[in-house]
């Protein structure tokens, strides 16, 4: 018979769980704890609960009633947040450890997670239904506009500087619908990626000092990079590109105060994703482009990566679909949590194949 071990057990536990003592305090939390509560078990471990956790429940009453009856105790709904991040829909589990005189586990189980699956299979649907229209779109009115840019052009040949005026609008404006429609094709570009073994620090370097010489000149940007993490199965254009277009989000946000970005890298055995085949696949290399900018506004939070959204005057809307598409023929996952002050974009990718060599820059 096999023979379990109680350490590996509790380190295997899919979701996080922490350990409460009889006052309150944190006696243990296991890896997806420290993950979910950004801090390690070592600092953790000794400190009352209630400091390192703002839970929208009342957990004083249900470790009481734990303790009384002991009993299990489940709580359906509650917001849960470290301080650090917008707080994030739980359901905990409570109940009191066998031979181990008041103590509770909690468990936390973050609705993120099923969210992010369902937000992510949307957004590939839109994405998939915009593809038609924006190809039809992009082939019918490039050419149209070529010609209405050269007749601008040579009319102003032969007018004065008042008339010219109104050429060098149309001019400008045919220019910038060009560029609207090359992102379109971008976006309706159906050619599956390029995939190799990517370092994801060289990508998201070679992202950082694009963006500080160019449209991130008034942002600092930060690296916060676990360095063990192992390659990544990816196209490196296309890995590059989302990081640059996430980028530059934050520092248009930010506005010419400026701001900072912060680049986290983090191992997170947790996340699994389920094919269609029915195979799953696991995501464990995590990325987060953290700002600390307005935010995203509330009326299209939920929808920021949907084709044609934007929460910019002039913004296009195809930003950040087209990084939703690019993540989702990745196989990975995409999400966003916003609240003034803090905006953390995540992306999960899978691991690279063993043996297979990196793709070097």
């Amino acid at each position: 018979m096999t023979q379990f071990n109680g350490a590996a057990l509790w380190a295997s536990l899919p979701l996080p769980a922490l350990l409460i003592g009889p006052t309150g305090l944190i006696l243990d939390v296991n890896p997806p704890a420290e993950t979910f509560l950004n801090a390690s078990s070592k600092s953790l471990v000794g400190q009352p609960l209630l400091d390192r956790l703002s839970i929208d429940a009342p957990m004083e009453d249900a470790l009481a009633r734990v303790h009384a009856h002991e009993s299990p105790l489940f709580i359906a709904e509650a917001d849960v947040t470290t301080g650090e991040r917008a707080p994030v829909q739980c359901a905990l589990q409570m109940a009191p450890l066998q031979d181990s005189a008041g103590c509770v586990l909690l468990l936390i189980s973050p609705r993120e997670i099923a969210e992010r699956l369902g937000r992510s299979m949307q957004v590939t649907s839109a994405a998939k239904s915009a593809i038609g229209m924006a190809e039809m779109l992009a082939h019918e009115i490039k050419n149209p506009l070529a010609g209405i840019s050269g007749a601008a052009q040579l009319l102003a040949m032969g007018l004065g500087p008042e008339d010219l005026e109104l050429t060098d609008l149309i001019v400008e404006e045919t220019r910038r619908i060009v560029k609207l429609l090359e992102q379109v094709e971008q976006f309706g570009n159906l050619r599956p990626p390029a995939r190799r073994a990517v370092n994801i620090h060289d990508a998201l370097d070679r992202a950082r000092r694009s963006a500080l010489v160019g449209f991130g000149v008034h942002m600092s940007i930060v690296e916060d990079y676990d360095p063990s993490l192992p390659a990544t199965f990816a196209d490196n254009d296309q890995l590059m590109q989302v990081f640059l277009n996430l980028l530059k989000n934050a520092s248009e946000a930010a506005g010419s105060k400026g701001g900072t970005i912060r680049l986290h890298t983090f191992y997170d055995h947790s996340l699994r994703r389920r094919r269609k085949d029915g195979s799953g696949s696991t995501l464990p290399l995590q990325v987060e482009i953290i700002d600390d900018g307005p935010g995203i506004p509330p009326g299209i939070a939920t929808d920021v990566f949907e084709p044609f959204v934007s929460g910019r005057e002039n913004g296009t809307g195809l930003g950040l679909a087209l990084v939703s598409k690019i993540i989702s023929d990745h196989e990975g996952w995409i999400s966003v949590d916003s609240a003034p002050g803090r905006t953390v974009f995540r992306i999960s990718l899978p691991l690279a194949p063993r043996g297979l060599p990196e793709e070097s820059h």
